[in-house]
């Protein structure tokens, strides 16, 4: 059965800046992120098996299945990637009211995944997008590996709502996405009452986002028939350092 959805609305590749400038968001087809990264679009395809052995989150408050993921985390400049030791993710109630406020240690993407050459050239791209509109620098970067299912006859991508991430940029590559309705993508101006919603389909599609100017949800995914999933791979990047837990507010993981 076909659904009927809302394309995104794609920025050309050499138009990319100034859009960011303009609106605080910019979507790119699968083309243009090759064409800009300078990736083949089989290396990225090669990545999308990792997607299949992805564990159960267990720090869902709501009690749902329907969440799958891996971690990592990295500092990157406009050339260089170099991981860091596997460390916890944590925001502040603040930025996630749902999960906020507790170390949440998802298990660490896998080796095979990051030594594929794809990988550091994806990251080392986008820091050079972040570097052109914010100054050249280190960026502070952690990469989610998510799967959303329908194993509870609905998935949430976003729990938590619409929401920041408390960073400076968000990048949302849709790796995939099988049997499933809804999924919409939302991106609202945070000082006016803009936003645009599509639905991205493409694999290796992305939307990039300003993180101190847009907040974004993505709605809760049903099967069309059968178990259905969608597959993201999320990227935030940090000017500064990561954002850690304040030494001395540890609050236990629930």
């Amino acid at each position: 059965m076909s659904q009927l959805t809302l394309p995104p609305p794609l920025t050309s590749p050499d138009q990319l800046t100034p859009v960011l400038q303009a609106q605080g968001f910019a979507v790119l087809s699968a083309a243009s992120v090759c064409a800009l990264a300078g990736v083949a679009a089989a290396d990225l395809k090669a990545l999308q098996a990792a997607w299949d052995d992805l564990p159960p989150d267990q720090y869902l408050k709501d009690g749902g299945r329907y969440r799958r993921r891996r971690h990592a985390s990295f500092e990157v400049s406009d050339r260089t990637v170099r991981a860091i030791p596997h460390r916890a993710h944590w925001q502040p109630l603040s930025y996630n009211a749902l999960h906020g406020g507790m170390q949440r240690w998802f298990e660490p993407m896998n080796d095979a995944v990051l030594a594929q050459s794809a990988w550091p050239t994806v990251l080392a791209w986008l820091a050079r997008v972040a570097s052109a509109l914010q100054g050249s620098q280190t960026w502070y970067t952690e990469a989610h590996q998510f799967r959303i299912d329908t194993t509870d006859g609905i998935g949430r991508p976003t729990p938590e709502g619409a929401h920041r991430d408390g960073v400076n940029w968000v990048a949302v590559f849709l790796v995939g996405r099988h049997g499933i309705k809804g999924g919409e993508t939302r991106v609202f101006d945070m000082h006016s009452p803009q936003g645009q919603r599509f639905t991205l389909s493409e694999p290796w599609s992305l939307l990039l986002l300003d993180d101190q100017r847009v907040i974004h949800e993505t709605t809760p995914i049903q099967p069309l028939d059968g178990e259905g999933w969608r597959d993201t791979l999320v990227v935030t990047l940090r000017t500064g350092g990561f954002l850690d837990e304040p030494l001395g507010q540890a609050v236990a993981a629930v």
